[in-house]
């Protein structure tokens, strides 16, 4: 069974010290889970019983291409109405609780590790099922036609039902959860799951165009981000614009996951 840090908001002690590890800088940020509070939520339009942390936005120079949010939806709340932008395709990974999703009239029950793909001009709803808050994550992204391609399906499928690929020449130290196959053009965003066992590494500065979120699910690790090693555990949100160095040692007694956004499949976009 896999775990997966939640936050649950709430607010530091008068006696806490100020100092953190939240840093912003041109290449990287790091959101530490200690910044997750209740004075930074967010309310979305046309949602009930719900508060967002908003971990990413598209932001000029810097990362671009995505939003991601953890939402929070207590029993009974949730949307009939949960997208306002047309334009928008979405992720949803379940974290906490039970969801009812509903695509195209078709609903399904998701539990914890539910994830699905939504794609622009869905028709869907969402509500928190159980006695129960419901936590997941929303990864949105303005989808990217091209013409002779045809927009991929919905689909929802649970990260249990995956079988995760290793990295070759990893021993299988090193594995990942892909959702859908990294072949498929349809698809312009990936959204995985990275799995390092302890000790395991990426062992070069990977430097690439892809824009990245990465939520820490599991788990601690040093993180090599542009020039500086920054200490990451369960709950941190990293956010990295494209070309910044990356590279991680996996140094926890447990296993370090982290749930994996980026863009792909595109032309670079001309800007006019």
């Amino acid at each position: 069974m896999n775990h997966y840090y939640v936050p649950h908001g709430g607010h530091p002690a008068q006696t806490e010290l100020l100092t953190d590890r939240a840093m912003f800088t041109e290449a990287y940020a790091v959101l530490p889970r200690g910044t997750m509070r209740d004075i930074v939520t967010n309310n979305l339009p046309f949602w009930e019983q719900t508060r967002v942390w908003v971990l990413a936005r598209p932001l000029t120079g810097f990362a671009e291409t995505f939003s991601q949010y953890i939402v929070e939806v207590q029993p009974g709340g949730g949307s009939d109405r949960p997208e306002t932008d047309p334009k928008a395709e979405g992720v949803l990974f379940v974290v906490e609780g039970a969801m009812s999703l509903t695509i195209g009239g078709t609903e399904h029950r998701l539990e914890v590790g539910g994830y699905a793909f939504i794609p622009p001009r869905s028709d869907w709803q969402v509500r928190a099922a159980g006695t129960d808050p419901l936590r997941f994550h929303w990864i949105r992204k303005a989808y990217e036609y091209v013409e002779g391609i045809e927009v991929p399906e919905a689909f929802v499928t649970n990260e249990h039902d995956v079988e995760p690929g290793a990295m070759a020449g990893t021993d299988g130290k090193w594995v990942t959860t892909r959702f859908v196959d990294p072949t498929d053009v349809r698809y312009d965003m990936h959204v995985n799951i990275v799995t390092f066992e302890p000790g395991a590494v990426i062992p070069f500065a990977e430097t690439h165009i892809m824009e990245h979120g990465l939520y820490v699910l599991e788990g601690k690790a040093v993180y090599r981000l542009n020039q500086d090693w920054v200490e990451v555990q369960e709950g941190d949100f990293m956010w990295l614009r494209s070309f910044c160095p990356q590279a991680c040692y996996a140094g926890g007694p447990g296993r370090f996951r982290y749930l994996l956004y980026k863009d792909m499949n595109r032309h670079p976009r001309f800007l006019v």
